[in-house]
């Protein structure tokens, strides 16, 4: 147990200094704005994650560091909680030493305790639930409840996909006699009552807002008919310039796979990956395994791993599953891993390990020093990380010098007021996104900055003007940009 506690230490003070030395991901930087302005709810997501990020960087100040403080340490923690929720659910088997090993050396856990984003205090909250009902499972002390309740509260104020634990543990006490015998009594739904009175905040903020958040998330396609306004009804060209005329760049012509069948192979793809595969077949063989076992705690393992999967590979069947969406059966996946028996899981389990911790080395290795010469655009790092300070810079020496910077892409916009010119301010126009954030006024109007997009070169450039995203020599991305008055105030991202 020592030498667990140890290598769990020497593990975190490693992810502490890789949160220090990686540079943020566009998103990271975005939330790290939530943080400045903080409030009950977000256009995107509940305000937990902009909580975190307030407390790292009120003791370590905003650098990398401070903004993902919380990542590392709460990796730390919730290994511990597994840990202890394998001994309640599987006593004398060393089941929760296992499983926190086998989560820990997953590369979707790996990497995600370097990052902050609402993955971070979500799995954390959702690990800590599902130990308090092994507590619960345990003990017989129905009190437990209240710290189940209480921590999926938490997590619900993290990420929404939070409802999928307490539909997950609903349909586990439906399904088997003691559970309905549990929901004749008051402590399950004490439970309900306390998760959303801690979630009550985030609803309050979502009925004042139109319900946008609720509506983001759970109608992906309708959102942004609902909500765009076209950004140059805040930005018109300027003296210099004819009119902004941007479009999403075309489709690829040739041959490709229907769309369902495309994002299925990326589901279980992205999945064999991030579990890493010996991890992942382990996590297959514990989960058929539990199948035939009537214990409370296979059912509990077999519901809240198997529940979020179906959902989201339903989803597949309209849209493109993120990786990351999966994080919150991982720690349950690992339960039924480390539950395998003795002798399976001693033939497999430290190559799993070890192959996870190395492939996590590697990817590691390659955020901090890019030496495997993978092209930008194949290597997800440099893709996501690499750039962003060059590419204010550039934008700020531009002739004539811009009053301000903006973009029609949240996460550049996000990068560069976090990493551009600190004497150039960056402006958030359009009402899709920026208009549900206390944001101050820019202050901006009818100055002449500079417009920053992705897309098809604008038509107010002749010719067409472009800045790029480098690492090293080698460009990552493209941007085309156009100078433009503000026809409105618009809202201040970032500034002097």
């Amino acid at each position: 147990m020592r030498l667990a506690l140890l290598a769990l230490a020497a593990l975190t003070a490693l992810r502490l200094a890789l949160a220090a030395s990686v540079p943020l991901a566009p998103d990271e930087a975005y939330y790290f704005l939530w943080s400045r302005h903080l409030q009950p709810g977000y256009f995107d997501h509940p305000p937990m994650v902009a909580l975190w990020i307030r407390a790292g960087t009120t003791l370590l100040g905003t650098g990398p560091l401070g903004i993902r403080l919380l990542g590392p340490l709460s990796a730390a923690l919730g290994s511990l909680l597994l840990w202890d929720a394998g001994e309640q659910l599987f006593p004398g088997r060393q089941a929760g030493l296992a499983a926190a090993a086998l989560l820990n050396a997953t590369l979707m856990f790996g990497t995600g305790a370097i990052l902050m984003t609402p993955d971070t205090p979500l799995l954390f909250f959702w690990t800590a639930s599902l130990a308090a009902l092994a507590r619960l499972l345990s003990s017989g002390n129905p009190r437990w409840w209240l710290a189940v309740g209480l921590a999926a509260g938490l997590a619900l104020l993290s990420k929404y996909t939070a409802l999928l634990f307490i539909a997950s543990v609903f349909l586990w006490l439906l399904t088997a006699p003691p559970g309905r015998a549990a929901l004749r009594t008051p402590w399950p739904w004490a439970a309900v009552a306390l998760a959303f009175l801690v979630f009550a905040p985030d609803i309050a903020w979502n009925a004042a807002h139109q319900w946008v958040s609720y509506l983001k998330q759970g109608g992906r396609e309708f959102i942004p008919q609902l909500l765009h306004t076209d950004t140059t009804g805040f930005l018109t060209p300027s003296h210099l310039q004819p009119a902004l005329n941007f479009s999403p760049p075309a489709a690829p012509h040739g041959f490709s796979l229907p769309r369902p069948v495309q994002f299925f192979g990326e589901f279980w793809g992205g999945q064999l990956g991030l579990f890493t595969p010996f991890i992942f077949f382990l996590v297959l063989g514990g989960l058929w395994a539990l199948r035939r076992s009537p214990a409370p705690a296979a059912r509990l393992l077999l519901w809240l791993t198997l529940l979020p999967g179906a959902v989201f590979l339903e989803h597949v069947l309209k849209g493109r599953v993120q990786a990351n969406w999966l994080a919150i059966l991982y720690p349950s996946a690992c339960l039924a891993a480390a539950a395998l028996p003795a002798p399976t899981l001693r033939r497999w389990f430290n190559p799993a390990v070890a192959l996870g911790f190395f492939l996590t080395a590697v990817v590691y290795a390659q955020a901090l020093t890019h030496f495997l010469p993978l092209p930008p655009r194949a290597d997800p790092s440099a893709l996501q990380m690499a750039g962003w300070r060059g590419l204010g810079r550039a934008a700020g020496a531009l002739k004539p010098r811009p009053a301000f910077l903006a973009s029609d892409d949240y996460a550049t916009a996000a990068a560069l007021a976090y990493y551009g010119p600190k004497d150039i301010p960056v402006a958030g126009f359009d009402d899709y996104r920026w208009a549900y954030f206390t944001f101050p006024p820019a202050n901006l109007q009818n100055k002449t900055g500079l417009f920053i997009t992705r897309y098809q070169p604008p038509d107010c450039m002749t010719p067409p003007a472009t800045l790029t995203r480098l690492l090293g020599r080698h460009i990552i991305e493209r941007y085309h940009v156009c100078y433009v008055t503000a026809a409105a105030p618009g809202v201040l991202l970032a500034g002097p």
